[in-house]
């Protein structure tokens, strides 16, 4: 799996790319994926700014090598990242935090019961279909749960069903499907979902936003 040979890399401080399927290559931020010593302080209050959101159980999908479950769990909020790749879930469950391997659109512990769901560094654009990825995301969350979703811009970039995928040095994966979704965009996509944007917050060039369970998902009277 390309993936794990990616997360190895981005240990050893190597870089790898993502291409699309029209030859451009772009590095990915592989280093602030990996967090900890790799990261600037300008991505460590990003990462501050991302995770503030989550005050109660989180559900950490596509965590990668885990330094927002870590951080998470440092701050006392119990969290779960749920991640393909083997490598990243040892990366994680090593630097203290809980991981899964396990396709996201499957069956995850908790579901309907998660206080927060986050979805970041792009990870809206998981499986190329936004639209349904949120819908999965609102059945994760309690009635009362929130998903925070770090989008490609403040922007209206919808550019669903991207065919990418990613290369090292030495390697080439097989290509997969992906989404970049800015902020009004994601707004949209949201109320199909049952979900309904709250506020969004920029830092070092990125943006979350929240998203919180629509009111009449909810009933009437309900908080």
């Amino acid at each position: 799996m390309i993936a794990d040979d990616v997360y190895r890399r981005g240990r050893a401080g190597l870089p790898s790319w993502i291409t699309d399927h029209d030859g451009r290559r772009t590095e990915l931020p592989i280093a602030r994926w990996m967090g900890g010593t790799h990261s600037t302080i300008e991505d460590i209050r990003a990462d501050e700014a991302s995770i503030a959101f989550c005050t109660g159980p989180t559900l950490d999908l596509g965590c990668g090598p885990g330094r927002l479950t870590e951080a998470l769990t440092r701050a006392g909020v119990p969290a779960l990242g749920v991640d393909t790749s083997s490598v990243a879930v040892e990366m994680t469950n090593h630097r203290g935090g809980l991981a899964l391997q396990q396709d996201i659109f499957c069956a995850i512990p908790g579901a309907g019961q998660w206080s927060h769901v986050l979805l970041a560094d792009g990870n809206i654009g998981i499986g190329g279909d936004p639209a349904a990825l949120l819908r999965t995301v609102r059945s994760l969350l309690h009635e009362t749960g929130t998903a925070v979703v770090e989008v490609d811009s403040a922007s209206g970039v919808d550019d669903r069903n991207r065919t990418v995928r990613w290369e090292t040095d030495d390697c080439v994966g097989e290509w997969f499907t992906w989404a970049s979704v800015g902020a009004s965009a994601l707004y949209a996509l949201a109320v199909t979902a049952g979900l309904r944007a709250r506020r969004t917050v920029e830092s070092n060039g990125r943006v979350f936003t929240e998203l919180a369970v629509h009111s009449i998902d909810r009933g009437v009277g309900d908080p």
